[in-house]
C-alpha cells in the first residue's frame, strides 16, 4: 500500500521557518509529480505547491509565493517545503501528495484532482 508521512510541523512564531518533510514508505516517490496542499479549520483543502519532477516546473499558490519553496531529492528520497517568514494564515494541516498522471513534460500540475495519493498531514501552527 502506498504511504506517505509527512514530517516537520510544529508550533511557531509569526516570522519563523519551518521544514515540512515528505517521504514515501517501502518505494520511489512518483516520477510525475509531487506537490503540498494544506487545509485550515472551517476551509477546504488548497494548493500550497507543486513540482513536476521530469522538467522541474514548480507552482506556487500566490499566497506562498516568495516565501515557500518546493524541493524533491531522489537520493533521499524526499519532497520538501521550505516555509519562511511564516504567518498566522498559514496555520494549517500540511498534506503531500503524489501524482502518478503523466500529462506532457511541461506541464503544472496545479489541481487537487491530478494527485493520487496522500499523506496523513501534519499540523504548523503560527502564533501571532
Amino acid at each position: 500500500q502506498v504511504q506517505l508521512v509527512e514530517s516537520g510541523g510544529g508550533l511557531v512564531q509569526a516570522g519563523d521557518s519551518l521544514r515540512l518533510s515528505c517521504a514515501a514508505s517501502g518505494r520511489t516517490l512518483s516520477n510525475y509529480a509531487l506537490g503540498w496542499f494544506r487545509k485550515a479549520p472551517g476551509k477546504e483543502r488548497e494548493i500550497v505547491a507543486t513540482i513536476s519532477r521530469s522538467a522541474g516546473i514548480t507552482y506556487y499558490a500566490d499566497s506562498v509565493k516568495g516565501r515557500f519553496t518546493i524541493s524533491a531529492h531522489n537520493a533521499q528520497n524526499t519532497v520538501y517545503l521550505q516555509m519562511n517568514s511564516l504567518k498566522p494564515e498559514d496555520t494549517a494541516v500540511y498534506y503531500c501528495a503524489e501524482s502518478r498522471r503523466d500529462y506532457s513534460r511541461m506541464y503544472v500540475y496545479t489541481q487537487r484532482g491530478e494527485f493520487d495519493y496522500w499523506g496523513q498531514g501534519t499540523q504548523v501552527t503560527v502564533s501571532s
